[in-house]
């Protein structure tokens, strides 16, 4: 089971802590904060990634009020602003400052009064009240270092109650499961785990205007909810919920362009629809959406998938003994598209498929590992566009008729390099490109050369900080590291390499380089 995200931390739990003394001074009173960021510089926004309270003591902002008032000898801007777009002062007008922490996401910013401000310049509050952006004043006597470590208790407290939640909820579906009657026990617990409305939607789940029978709901424009197995869970909800589940059911149904999940909200309430086996659709209408939510509607989706498949696998079945009798994969398939699939992870390949809608699995690739994330890692065929699966990195071929499917087999073995590479969940083969115009071989000749001088760590943090577009914190995030020990191996990798890594030719070349390598992205 993967780990559901790290929950964000309330602004009013840290501003109802005595301790720290925080005192909200403009904006708003509610704000999820997902970490904390402490700098002095004039524009800090590129060091963010979003949801950060920042806190400053002003050292890089104009002076006490932080307003356009003149000084003496700084010649005044014809329009009445500063110069340069700044404060007169040489520090950043307020306006423009707390605009770009907007701009880039920051969940709030906490002033610390003194040594620098004796108070929170007027200037400054305006243009947080203006600009919409929860404004805190931290007091003399507590430190930065102390608001940080507020935020990082209350988040670690939150993720062990999250997590806790969540294998509870794992734990009571699978025991649900158990039971004589499975699949009404595991909706009633997932409604209940989730504190909402579950239902099981059967393949075809509309019919024509005014056909709606008793073993449905009727909705608006001639369509009907119905219930494949044992109907709902939970309290049900109004008929206009019950019309957007069922649109959104529509999106997950089998087809071209389908996904495996599909969210919306409406008026307050949280919608889901998740792809169950046999082009079933589990539909959710929660009141909330907690971090953990999509992890327990995702095992609960495994396993109603697992109860639900029928023996044998209906057409898949048909066509691996089509295939296996008359040895012909262009007869044997429908006409598609079809999609192959490349993994890795560490999760159940059963579990897998069954997500992708598909039984047509090989668990161990081309034979040559025994488990999920050895060898060439899972091959699965599916009629369903894939979508990121927890746990799991897939690279995913062009739609492609039964007869193309050798060529798409390598199309997907790219794209799985490619996301290996990146460290993103999914990567999709695009056609065309330069890959297509190398020969694999002096490629690789070619790269081993180029990148010899570098060892094992230089090149996995060179193929990260070029995958994340030379960001160091992301690159740091993605490694592990701090992110000085990103720039020190950057550093030491141009020394070695004689290269000048902002040149963007020099950055492709190697990109391509490091792609070329024996076992790239495979850590």
């Amino acid at each position: 089971m993967e780990a559901p995200p790290t929950p964000p931390v309330a602004l009013g739990r840290l501003l109802a802590d005595g301790e720290l003394g925080l005192r909200r001074l403009a904006g708003p009173a509610e704000a999820e904060v997902h970490g904390v960021h402490a700098s002095e510089m004039a524009d800090p926004s590129p060091y963010l990634l979003g949801g950060e309270l920042l806190l400053t003591a002003g050292a890089g902002l104009a002076g006490a009020e932080l307003a356009g008032a003149g000084l003496a000898g700084v010649e005044a801007d014809p329009d009445g602003g500063p110069p340069d777009g700044g404060a007169p002062d040489g520090g950043t007008d307020a306006g423009l400052y707390v605009e770009r922490l907007v701009r880039a996401g920051a969940a709030a910013l906490g002033f610390g009064v003194t040594p620098v401000h004796e108070s929170v310049p007027q200037g400054l509050v305006d243009a947080c009240t203006r600009h919409g952006l929860p404004l805190v004043e931290v007091p003399p006597a507590t430190p930065f270092t102390a608001v940080g470590r507020a935020v990082w208790r209350l988040m670690a407290q939150a993720r062990t109650r999250e997590l806790r939640r969540v294998t509870d909820a794992q734990q009571s579906l699978a025991a649900a499961a158990a039971r004589t009657d499975p699949v009404p026990a595991v909706l009633s617990r997932l409604a209940s785990a989730l504190g909402g409305w579950a239902c099981l939607l059967a393949p075809a789940t509309r019919t024509e205007a005014g056909a709606a029978t008793a073993a449905g709901t009727g909705v608006p424009g001639g369509g009907v909810i119905r219930s494949a197995w044992a109907g709902a869970a939970g309290v049900e909800p109004g008929a206009e919920v019950r019309t957007a589940l069922d649109a959104l059911a529509r999106r997950v149904a089998p087809g071209p362009g389908s996904a495996a999940t599909a969210t919306d909200t409406l008026a307050g309430t949280h919608l889901a629809a998740y792809a169950v086996g046999g082009g079933q659709v589990l539909a959710l209408a929660t009141p909330a959406r907690a971090p953990g939510d999509h992890t327990i509607a995702s095992v609960a989706a495994v396993l109603l998938t697992l109860l639900t498949a029928s023996r044998p696998a209906g057409t898949e079945a048909a066509a691996l003994t089509r295939l296996l009798l008359d040895n012909e994969p262009a007869d044997a398939l429908a006409p598609g598209p079809w999609y192959v699939v490349r993994a890795r992870g560490a999760g159940d390949p059963q579990a897998l498929a069954a997500a992708l809608g598909t039984v047509l699995l090989d668990a161990h690739g081309n034979g040559a590992g025994n488990g999920a994330g050895d060898g060439d890692g899972v091959r699965l065929i599916t009629d369903r566009e894939p979508a990121p699966q927890p746990g799991w990195t897939l690279g995913v071929s062009a739609p492609a008729a039964p007869d193309g499917l050798a060529t798409a087999a390598a199309q997907a073995q790219r794209a799985l390099d490619r996301a290996e590479a990146a460290r993103t969940p999914l990567v999709r083969h695009t056609a065309g490109g330069l890959d297509s115009l190398l020969d694999p071989a002096e490629a690789r000749a070619h790269a081993e050369a180029l990148l010899a001088p570098l060892g094992t760590a230089h090149r996995e943090t060179l193929r990260a900080w070029l995958a994340h577009h030379g960001s160091w914190d992301r690159t740091a995030a993605a490694l592990a590291v701090h992110r000085n020990t990103v720039r020190q191996r950057i550093a030491r990798a141009a020394t070695l390499l004689g290269r000048d890594l902002d040149d963007p030719d020099t950055r492709m070349e190697l990109w391509f380089a490091l792609r070329r390598l024996p076992g790239a992205g495979q850590r």
